[in-house]
């Protein structure tokens, strides 16, 4: 097993969120996981039946004092980056600096043509994001901006309010593509490593580039391109295969039958986290040396059986 070209940083740990039914078990969900010991709760950006993501996530914000919340992430086609950093900034005051900011291209197929947003070929909705990026910073930047590119013009505005953390609260880009991850390497504080999403759905592209030796190749692109930064990169990953049981042989072949991988192949994926709280904390661990993942988001159906191994190594 080769070692990480990236340094070894404490491990935190977030919480993907679902919707539930109604506001008051969205607020104890959200005191459970920091009471649980968890960094950061987290929710995607879509149009399905999910809460919308700039009010449910201050409402985590108002019912916790100590952790952060962002989106993983925010479509930058769904909004204008102007308003977004708004909306964002706004939040991180409010919170008093507990914000983290996740913005991306945009994938999911469905979204688009429920909406009728005008869903550009993979390489414009990149362009653009990378617009909305900096369109966000100079609105957090201090004083007025400008900026013009082929997707946005902005003409000398002053973006109020500023955000408490500076220059702005952190920014986590995840990608599965080269070109993503590369961008993530040179522009973000958090690069986040997933499979990849060519396909706008997930399914069995996307978990073919789920496994170990995808993985490495996709961490030495970041790698790469990130050169005199890589010391300043946190290092994420988002889990979806979690199970934590002390029956690990038979979950991880239950698991790898429903979505038609080789045991040994699941088990090695940097995306699974099957077996015993141990077990668990011993492969984060040394995926944490192979790879440099430090920062690990499970579901909230993990939230209960997930917390001895955030007892164990947060902040370790």
């Amino acid at each position: 097993m080769t070692s990480s070209p990236f340094p070894i940083k404490p491990f935190r740990f977030g919480v993907q969120l679902p919707s539930p039914g109604d506001a008051r078990s969205w607020v104890e969900q959200a005191r459970r996981i920091e009471t649980l010991g968890y960094d950061i709760a987290t929710m995607p950006d879509h149009f399905d039946g999910q809460l919308a993501p700039v009010p449910a996530l201050q409402s985590v914000l108002d019912a916790t004092t100590t952790l952060r919340a962002g989106a993983l992430v925010f479509d930058n086609d769904y909004k204008h980056p102007v308003v977004l950093a708004k909306e964002l900034a706004t939040m991180d005051v409010l919170s008093e600096g507990r914000v983290e900011i996740g913005l991306g291209a945009g994938w999911m197929t469905s979204d688009y043509e429920q909406s009728g947003i005008q869903h550009d070929r993979a390489g414009i909705r990149i362009d653009r994001f990378v617009e909305g990026l900096a369109v966000i910073r100079g609105a957090m930047a201090p004083g007025p901006f400008s900026f013009e590119g082929d997707h946005y013009k902005i003409s000398d505005y002053d973006g109020l309010p500023k955000p408490v953390q500076k220059p702005q609260p952190p920014i986590i880009i995840g990608g599965g593509g080269r070109r993503v991850l590369s961008i993530a390497a040179r522009e973000a504080d958090i690069v986040g490593v997933n499979g990849t999403l060519h396909a706008g759905v997930i399914g069995a592209e996307a978990i073919a580039t789920m496994t170990n030796a995808a993985v490495t190749e996709k961490v030495q692109i970041v790698a790469e391109a990130a050169a005199s930064r890589i010391n300043d990169i946190e290092l994420h990953i988002r889990t979806f295969f979690v199970s934590v049981t002390h029956d690990r042989d038979t979950q991880l072949g239950e698991m790898a039958q429903l979505i038609q991988v080789d045991e040994s192949e699941l088990a090695a994926s940097p995306f699974a986290l099957i077996g015993s709280p141990a077990k668990i904390a011993e492969d984060l661990t040394a995926r944490r040396e192979q790879f440099g993942f430090s920062y690990i988001t499970v579901g909230a159906e993990e939230l209960d059986s997930f917390a001895p191994v955030v007892a164990e190594l947060a902040g370790q």
